[in-house]
Protein backbone atom coordinates (compact mmCIF):
# COMPACT_ATOMS: atom_id res chain seq x y z
CA UNK A 1 0.00 0.00 0.00
CA UNK A 2 2.05 2.93 -1.29
CA UNK A 3 -0.30 5.48 0.27
CA UNK A 4 0.27 3.97 3.71
CA UNK A 5 4.02 3.97 3.17
CA UNK A 6 4.01 7.70 2.56
CA UNK A 7 2.38 8.30 5.91
CA UNK A 8 5.46 7.31 7.85
CA UNK A 9 8.85 8.83 8.22
CA UNK A 10 11.18 6.16 9.48
CA UNK A 11 11.35 2.51 8.48
CA UNK A 12 13.10 -0.42 10.11
CA UNK A 13 13.50 -3.48 7.90
CA UNK A 14 13.93 -7.10 8.81
CA UNK A 15 13.93 -9.81 6.18
CA UNK A 16 11.83 -12.84 7.06
CA UNK A 17 12.47 -16.38 5.84
CA UNK A 18 9.51 -16.56 3.48
CA UNK A 19 10.24 -13.69 1.16
CA UNK A 20 8.54 -10.88 3.02
CA UNK A 21 9.92 -7.66 4.47
CA UNK A 22 8.49 -6.68 7.81
CA UNK A 23 8.20 -2.90 8.06
CA UNK A 24 7.81 -0.93 11.28
CA UNK A 25 6.72 2.64 10.67
CA UNK A 26 7.58 5.02 13.48
CA UNK A 27 5.55 8.19 13.98
CA UNK A 28 6.19 11.37 15.94
CA UNK A 29 5.38 11.60 19.64
CA UNK A 30 3.65 14.54 21.30
CA UNK A 31 4.84 15.58 24.77
CA UNK A 32 3.75 18.40 27.07
CA UNK A 33 5.71 20.40 29.65
CA UNK A 34 4.91 20.59 32.51
CA UNK A 35 3.96 16.93 32.09
CA UNK A 36 0.34 16.99 33.23
CA UNK A 37 -3.10 17.26 31.68
CA UNK A 38 -4.64 19.99 33.86
CA UNK A 39 -3.62 23.64 34.12
CA UNK A 40 -4.83 26.75 35.87
CA UNK A 41 -5.92 29.65 33.72
CA UNK A 42 -2.82 31.80 33.22
CA UNK A 43 -0.33 28.91 33.34
CA UNK A 44 2.30 28.49 30.61
CA UNK A 45 2.50 25.22 28.68
CA UNK A 46 4.85 23.91 25.99
CA UNK A 47 3.90 21.14 23.54
CA UNK A 48 6.52 19.38 21.41
CA UNK A 49 6.50 16.98 18.46
CA UNK A 50 9.42 14.63 19.18
CA UNK A 51 10.96 13.22 15.99
CA UNK A 52 14.34 12.31 14.51
CA UNK A 53 14.01 14.69 11.56
CA UNK A 54 11.57 17.15 10.06
CA UNK A 55 11.28 15.62 6.58
CA UNK A 56 7.62 14.72 7.13
CA UNK A 57 6.74 18.28 8.13
CA UNK A 58 5.12 17.41 11.46
CA UNK A 59 2.82 20.16 12.74
CA UNK A 60 1.00 20.56 16.02
CA UNK A 61 -2.78 20.73 15.75
CA UNK A 62 -5.67 20.90 18.17
CA UNK A 63 -9.44 20.61 18.46
CA UNK A 64 -11.12 22.97 20.93
CA UNK A 65 -14.44 24.76 21.22
CA UNK A 66 -12.84 27.56 19.19
CA UNK A 67 -11.92 25.49 16.16
CA UNK A 68 -10.87 22.13 14.73
CA UNK A 69 -7.45 21.13 13.36
CA UNK A 70 -6.06 24.61 13.99
CA UNK A 71 -2.27 25.08 13.96
CA UNK A 72 0.11 26.57 16.52
CA UNK A 73 0.45 29.93 14.73
CA UNK A 74 -3.24 30.56 15.40
CA UNK A 75 -3.09 30.14 19.18
CA UNK A 76 0.53 29.83 20.37
CA UNK A 77 4.14 30.78 19.73
CA UNK A 78 6.03 28.37 17.41
CA UNK A 79 9.54 27.50 18.65
CA UNK A 80 11.13 24.89 16.39
CA UNK A 81 9.22 21.65 16.85
CA UNK A 82 7.48 23.08 19.93
CA UNK A 83 4.55 25.38 20.52
CA UNK A 84 4.34 27.57 23.60
CA UNK A 85 1.12 28.90 25.10
CA UNK A 86 2.44 31.57 27.44
CA UNK A 87 -0.93 32.30 29.09
CA UNK A 88 -3.60 29.62 28.96
CA UNK A 89 -7.32 30.30 28.86
CA UNK A 90 -10.19 27.89 29.50
CA UNK A 91 -10.84 27.77 25.75
CA UNK A 92 -7.39 26.19 25.28
CA UNK A 93 -8.96 23.01 26.70
CA UNK A 94 -9.14 20.29 24.07
CA UNK A 95 -7.17 17.57 22.30
CA UNK A 96 -3.72 18.11 20.78
CA UNK A 97 -1.68 16.01 18.34
CA UNK A 98 1.12 16.12 15.76
CA UNK A 99 0.25 15.60 12.09
CA UNK A 100 2.47 15.14 9.03
CA UNK A 101 1.89 16.58 5.56
CA UNK A 102 0.69 13.14 4.46
CA UNK A 103 -1.84 12.84 7.28
CA UNK A 104 0.01 10.57 9.73
CA UNK A 105 -0.76 11.38 13.36
CA UNK A 106 0.98 11.02 16.72
CA UNK A 107 -0.50 10.14 20.08
CA UNK A 108 -3.27 12.45 21.26
CA UNK A 109 -3.04 14.47 24.47
CA UNK A 110 -6.08 15.92 26.22
CA UNK A 111 -5.55 19.20 28.07
CA UNK A 112 -7.95 20.89 30.49
CA UNK A 113 -7.55 24.53 31.56
CA UNK A 114 -9.71 25.49 34.53
CA UNK A 115 -10.76 28.80 35.99
CA UNK A 116 -11.27 27.06 39.31
CA UNK A 117 -8.95 26.77 42.30
CA UNK A 118 -8.00 23.06 42.20
CA UNK A 119 -6.30 20.81 39.65
CA UNK A 120 -5.35 17.14 39.68
CA UNK A 121 -1.76 16.49 38.63
CA UNK A 122 -1.77 13.10 36.93
CA UNK A 123 0.18 11.39 34.12
CA UNK A 124 -0.64 12.86 30.72
CA UNK A 125 0.79 9.83 28.87
CA UNK A 126 -0.21 6.17 29.32
CA UNK A 127 1.24 4.42 32.38
CA UNK A 128 2.82 0.99 32.07
CA UNK A 129 1.33 -1.86 34.11
CA UNK A 130 3.36 -2.52 37.25
CA UNK A 131 4.57 1.05 37.64
CA UNK A 132 3.60 3.36 40.51
CA UNK A 133 1.50 6.47 39.88
CA UNK A 134 1.33 9.47 42.20
CA UNK A 135 -1.61 11.88 42.00
CA UNK A 136 -1.31 15.36 43.45
CA UNK A 137 -4.27 17.57 44.33
CA UNK A 138 -3.02 21.12 43.90
CA UNK A 139 -4.53 24.49 44.75
CA UNK A 140 -3.77 27.72 42.95
CA UNK A 141 -3.17 30.07 45.87
CA UNK A 142 -2.81 28.07 49.09
CA UNK A 143 -0.15 25.53 50.14
CA UNK A 144 -0.45 22.36 48.09
CA UNK A 145 -0.21 19.93 50.99
CA UNK A 146 -3.80 20.21 52.17
CA UNK A 147 -5.92 17.12 52.87
CA UNK A 148 -7.61 15.93 49.68
CA UNK A 149 -10.20 13.32 48.75
CA UNK A 150 -9.47 11.30 45.60
CA UNK A 151 -12.15 9.77 43.38
CA UNK A 152 -12.18 7.23 40.55
CA UNK A 153 -15.18 7.00 38.23
CA UNK A 154 -17.22 9.02 40.72
CA UNK A 155 -16.48 6.84 43.77
CA UNK A 156 -14.31 7.89 46.69
CA UNK A 157 -10.99 6.03 46.86
CA UNK A 158 -9.66 7.60 50.04
CA UNK A 159 -8.65 10.89 51.66
CA UNK A 160 -4.96 11.70 51.99
CA UNK A 161 -3.72 14.16 54.65
CA UNK A 162 -1.08 15.82 52.45
CA UNK A 163 -2.86 15.95 49.08
CA UNK A 164 -0.81 13.15 47.48
CA UNK A 165 -2.03 9.65 46.62
CA UNK A 166 0.17 6.88 45.22
CA UNK A 167 -1.24 3.88 43.38
CA UNK A 168 1.32 1.08 43.59
CA UNK A 169 1.87 -1.43 40.78
CA UNK A 170 -0.97 -0.21 38.56
CA UNK A 171 -3.05 -2.67 36.53
CA UNK A 172 -5.68 -2.21 33.82
CA UNK A 173 -8.31 -2.07 36.56
CA UNK A 174 -6.77 1.23 37.72
CA UNK A 175 -7.59 2.83 34.37
CA UNK A 176 -10.38 5.36 34.67
CA UNK A 177 -11.55 8.91 35.34
CA UNK A 178 -9.94 10.55 38.37
CA UNK A 179 -10.61 13.78 40.24
CA UNK A 180 -9.86 15.25 43.66
CA UNK A 181 -11.48 17.57 46.16
CA UNK A 182 -10.06 19.92 48.78
CA UNK A 183 -12.88 20.95 51.09
CA UNK A 184 -11.66 24.52 51.55
CA UNK A 185 -11.02 25.18 47.85
CA UNK A 186 -13.22 22.94 45.71
CA UNK A 187 -13.00 20.12 43.19
CA UNK A 188 -10.66 19.53 40.27
CA UNK A 189 -11.82 18.73 36.74
CA UNK A 190 -11.72 15.00 35.90
CA UNK A 191 -8.79 13.43 34.03
CA UNK A 192 -8.56 10.03 32.36
CA UNK A 193 -5.61 7.80 33.27
CA UNK A 194 -4.66 5.16 30.70
CA UNK A 195 -2.79 1.98 31.68
CA UNK A 196 -0.93 0.09 28.97
CA UNK A 197 0.40 -3.46 29.02
CA UNK A 198 3.65 -2.69 27.23
CA UNK A 199 6.18 0.09 27.35
CA UNK A 200 5.77 1.68 23.93
CA UNK A 201 7.10 5.19 23.53
CA UNK A 202 5.79 5.54 19.98
CA UNK A 203 2.90 4.26 17.91
CA UNK A 204 3.79 1.51 15.46
CA UNK A 205 2.07 0.27 12.33
CA UNK A 206 3.24 -2.93 10.68
CA UNK A 207 3.04 -3.85 7.01
CA UNK A 208 4.17 -6.88 5.02
CA UNK A 209 5.45 -6.46 1.47
CA UNK A 210 6.16 -9.46 -0.73
CA UNK A 211 9.48 -9.00 -2.53
CA UNK A 212 9.45 -12.07 -4.77
CA UNK A 213 7.24 -12.69 -7.79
Amino acid sequence: NTTALKLWRKVLFSLTGNGYILLFFLSARLTVSPSRSQFFRGDSVSLSCEEDDSSAGWRLRRNTTRGNRTECVEWGEPAGSSCIISYTFTWDSGVYWCESREGATSNIISITVTGGSVILQSPVLPVMEGHDVTLHCKTKTTPSNLPAAFYKDGSLIRTEPTGHMTIHHVTKSDEGLYKCNISSDGESPPSWITVTGQELHFDFNTYFIHIFT
